[in-house]
């Protein structure tokens, strides 16, 4: 018998440690991004899927695949696959952060928070770490939303991207493609 409520309690603290995580809800989450070409020819892009997760240690993860990047055009989508992100190589964008878990028990329903978070973002074969500024609002007890404060630059060169930018830039027959990108992001997170 004590075996049994034994693993009842142990049941009982995995679910609800597991309840605890804040999970990225993907329908109302998005990460997009700028393209420029021609020297003043912007155009925004989005990734369709990404996954990730807040545990209650403050550690993030947050999961892109990369198949799922969207400009609009299914050809250019293709090319980016294929030739920038060499998705058969390097499928998926991986960031990682630890947020500062009291900030986030402090924060009341209603109240929003700026603050500076260091990621680690590992695409393409490389890591870099940037410093995000995100915007921290908790919507309800168990619904909260970060977003970019201000766009992150990612720059093709720190991921050993520009070999893909070139090949885009000769395929399309276009005179540039900006090598550096800024990122923005809307993540709603639930429990």
């Amino acid at each position: 018998m004590k075996k049994w409520i034994g693993i009842a309690a142990l049941s009982t603290l995995v679910s609800f440690s597991c309840a605890a995580q804040w999970q990225v809800m993907e329908q109302d989450s998005r990460v997009s991004f700028v393209s420029v070409k021609k020297g003043d020819i912007a155009e925004v892009h989005h990734f369709k899927q990404l996954n990730g997760v807040l545990k209650d240690n403050g550690q993030f993860e947050l999961t892109i695949p990369l198949m799922s990047v969207a400009t609009g055009i299914d050809v250019r989508d293709e090319r980016m696959q294929n030739l920038l992100f060499e998705v058969s190589l390097y499928p998926e964008l991986k960031l990682s952060s630890q947020v500062d878990t009291k900030m986030l028990k402090d924060l009341a329903v209603g109240e929003t928070k700026v603050a500076d978070i260091d990621g680690k973002i590992s695409l393409h074969g490389k890591q870099q770490t940037k410093t995000f500024s995100v915007i921290l609002t908790k919507v309800s007890d168990n619904k909260l939303m970060v977003s970019s404060f201000q766009p992150i630059i990612v720059n093709a060169n720190e991921f050993d991207l520009v070999s893909g930018v070139d090949k885009l830039r000769d395929i399309a027959g276009l005179s540039s493609i900006s090598q550096a990108v800024p990122v923005s992001f809307v993540l709603t997170l639930t429990k």
